[in-house]
């Protein structure tokens, strides 16, 4: 089974201001091409070759580290393209909207704890929305490029929003200022996208 990097559905330019092209460039054709590249050389001969990334994060704790970092970079940025787009963020709607605030207690809040949860991840990683095991929403962090389908993971769940936290995802525009490329990030999410994820997690 062969992993391709994944096709964006808009141009390197198109999240500017809150994302600017060279990061987006840099970010999408070597750190996710790379990831891809490594994780399917990292595959071929194992006893994982032929499985689904699904089960192969579910034994996360026993994969040899090169199938683990690289299966987690391939997918987690898979997942960090889709749910962003242009001319995005605003708010969410429907079902998605009610169950944030039934979880929260408001929009504002869960931006703030997702937020939190991005901005306090020490060094590098990932911070994400997820549907637990009890169809709830949960927000958490993890480090690297793990992620809440891997069984090493401090957070469970079904992921339906992720956000990079590497410096490579936001250093070259906003050096150190880590809280700023967060704030930033709200203007580039995609709701519809992340709903119909939700929708799916929670049938």
């Amino acid at each position: 089974m062969l992993y391709e990097l994944t096709k964006l559905p808009y141009q390197y330019s198109d999240l500017e201001p809150h994302i600017d092209s060279q990061t987006m460039e840099i970010h999408h054709s070597k750190h996710h091409a790379a990831y891809t590249n490594n994780f399917n050389a990292a595959l071929k001969g194992s006893e994982f070759e032929n499985s689904k990334i699904e089960d192969i994060f579910k034994s996360a704790s026993k994969l040899p580290l090169p199938i683990r970092n690289n299966s987690g970079g391939y997918f987690n940025h898979d997942l960090f393209w889709k749910v962003l787009k242009p001319n995005g963020g605003g708010l969410p709607t429907g079902d998605l909207l009610n169950a944030i605030n039934k979880q929260f207690g408001s929009f504002d809040k869960f931006k703030e704890i997702f937020s939190a949860a991005g901005a306090t991840r020490f060094g590098s990683g990932w911070a994400w929305l997820v549907v637990n095991s009890k169809k709830e929403l949960e927000v958490g962090s993890t480090p690297n490029q793990d992620n809440p389908l891997m069984d090493v993971s401090d957070i469970k769940g079904t992921p339906i929003l992720t956000l990079d936290v590497w410096e490579h995802a936001y250093y070259l525009k906003y050096q150190n200022k880590r809280p700023d490329y967060i704030s930033a990030f709200w203007n580039v999410v995609n709701w519809d996208e992340i709903s119909k994820r939700f929708l799916l997690a929670i049938h």
